[in-house]
């Protein structure tokens, strides 16, 4: 599965990049293949451990903010893998056909 991903800490003020970066951290050390935009983080793997890694980044957050905001949306197709890499490949392929 895919999973786009957003945790956002409410209650800190507005800057709240420092708290963003833990649970970046958390996402990155999983080991699963991970990217990170403005305005979400990717992670691709199975269910349990895609589910593991978003719960331990929204706890990286409730750490140091007394609430979390959690945004998910997910791509469930099994058997696929590198799908986060395939699926960008297949749309600049077609952007580049004639």
């Amino acid at each position: 599965m895919i999973i786009a991903f957003s945790v956002t800490p409410l209650g800190v003020g507005v800057d709240v990049g420092r708290a963003v970066a833990e649970a970046v951290r958390v996402v990155r050390a999983s080991g699963l293949p991970n990217r990170t935009d403005a305005m979400f983080t990717t992670v691709e793997g199975e269910w349990d451990e895609v589910m593991a890694v978003v719960k331990d980044a929204t706890d990286a957050i409730l750490a140091v903010a007394p609430r979390c905001s959690l945004v998910m949306k997910a791509d469930i197709r099994p058997g696929v893998t590198d799908a986060m890499t395939s699926k960008v490949e297949t749309v600049e392929r077609y952007l580049t056909e004639s």
